[in-house]
């Protein structure tokens, strides 16, 4: 990394200036404003430096799932800036050049869908699935197949309509009232599952969704709103059966099933997409964080043609087609680095990384698992793994929050910044979790798992 920084004059001035008048995004404020927040001025492959000149290897992608090539990546910065100065913006009721091209290259990854609609962020992504199954019900059902059904522990995003479709009580909690005609069925945590070693659980958690959608009534149910890999909830991979089961319950009523991919997409797990680890097919699937690997602002939500179609009709019919837009949906920086991370992933053979590495992570995990009590259960696919921690194995009860705060606090002291279940629910923030880009190596991840190690060890003593 370039070593020229600013000088301590300068740093403390953009430290008190981010004091003053920056807003942090999920953090307690008081601390810093006693304090000095932390500043990021730079990045190459996993590691980035702070404002101060120190070095941390990046667990967790930028935070939050997103900078899946890593950092430092020039010839996508390149793209941006080349199409920026060429045609920075037009509103996506045009068309733009990178636009065609990255939608062409994204559905021939994606058997069985067709079209893709542009917008900025993944909350916004999922908000226009919610709309296309409201206006499919006004148009088709006399507005009577509205009702969205969604998964405890899942996160859809940060808006009110996405809360009211998240499953973690404390990310929602003060925000209501929320949207009506969201409904809530169990989550498919086979760990925390009275009868999670059954073989057939896959099967049984999935037939919640049916009980749920018979006692709302089928005839009220548009679709069904899932994470392949619930994220946020605690990293949880599906039980073998499960979304075959949710697949023949939807086909069965007549529920479109869409697939909220922002944090699974784009490689994370192995393949391009985590559904595509399962037997299922969506009808509608959202994309963001990795879709640019956070070089540009750029989310997708992609259909199937039979479900563009119902949006088709006479030009007279003047309010029969979707009626949406979103303002930076008309970025063409956005598909320009979506076109060029696409490139990257398929030239460096990232997903072979991901699955070789991942492989590795996972071993390394379970090696802290038999070293460790408080180490319960470990999980996940490919580069998105989590490990959460108990105070008892047999009864399984959750570390207090503060446990997991200090192990990731202490890591964070080594140089190694992983992530953590973090306001999510009432007693399972006890989750620590692993997602660093794609283009990780078996250094980079015994450097990751030595730093949970040794703040376990203290933890331990």
């Amino acid at each position: 990394m370039n070593r020229a920084i600013e000088t301590p004059a300068d740093a403390a001035a953009i430290v008190d200036s981010d004091r003053a008048y920056v807003w942090h995004h999920l953090s307690q404020q008081k601390p810093m404003q006693e304090g000095a927040p932390m500043v990021i001025v730079e990045g190459e492959g996993l590691r980035v430096r702070d404002i101060n000149g120190k070095e941390y290897l990046d667990a967790v992608s930028g935070g939050v799932w997103t900078v899946n090539v890593g950092y430092g990546r020039t010839s996508i910065a390149n793209a941006v800036r080349d199409q920026l100065e060429k045609m920075c913006y037009f509103a996506n009721s045009a068309g733009n050049i990178p636009g065609a091209k990255f939608a062409d290259q994204l559905i021939d990854k994606m058997p069985g869908l067709n079209r893709v609609y542009f917008s900025n962020s993944g909350s916004e992504a999922n908000e226009k699935g919610f709309k296309l199954v409201r206006q499919l019900a006004a148009l088709k059902n006399d507005g009577k197949k509205h009702k969205i059904i969604y998964r405890d522990r899942d996160y859809h995003g940060t808006t009110i309509t996405a809360l009211s479709a998240t499953g973690q009580i404390q990310r929602k909690d003060q925000y209501g009232p929320y949207t009506p005609g969201f409904v809530e069925f169990p989550h498919c945590m086979a760990y925390r599952a009275e009868n999670g070693d059954d073989p057939d659980y896959g099967v049984q958690a999935a037939k919640e969704l049916e009980r749920v959608i018979l006692e709302e009534g089928p005839d009220s149910v548009g679709s069904v709103i899932l994470e392949p890999i619930t994220a946020g909830g605690g990293v949880i991979p599906p039980p073998e059966g499960y979304f075959e089961t949710v697949q023949e319950i939807c086909t069965k009523y007549g529920v479109l099933i869409h697939m909220d991919e922002v944090v699974c997409g784009m490689g994370r797990t192995g393949k391009w997409f985590g559904y595509q680890h399962y037997n299922v097919k969506p009808d509608i699937v959202t994309m963001a964080k990795g879709v640019a690997s956070g070089y540009a602002a750029i989310s997708c939500t992609v259909t199937t043609e039979d479900l563009f179609d119902e949006f088709l009709a006479d030009p007279s019919d003047k309010m029969h087609f979707f009626r949406d837009i979103s303002t930076f949906g008309g970025c063409a920086g956005g598909p320009a680095a979506a076109l060029e991370n696409m490139r990257i992933i398929e030239q460096e053979n990232l997903l072979d990384n991901v699955n070789r590495m991942g492989d590795y992570m996972m071993d390394k995990l379970h090696e802290l698992k038999d070293k460790y009590e408080m180490v319960g259960d470990v999980r996940g696919k490919g580069l998105f793994l989590g490990a959460e921690l108990v105070k008892d194995r047999v009864t399984k009860e959750p570390v207090d929050e503060s446990v997991a705060a200090a192990v990731a606090a202490d890591c964070l002291q080594q140089g190694v910044m992983i992530g953590r279940t973090n306001r999510s629910f009432h007693e399972f923030n006890n989750t620590l979790c692993l997602s660093p880009a794609l283009i990780c190596t078996k250094d980079d991840i015994d450097q990751i798992v030595g730093s949970i190690d040794n703040a376990l060890a203290k933890i331990a003593a």
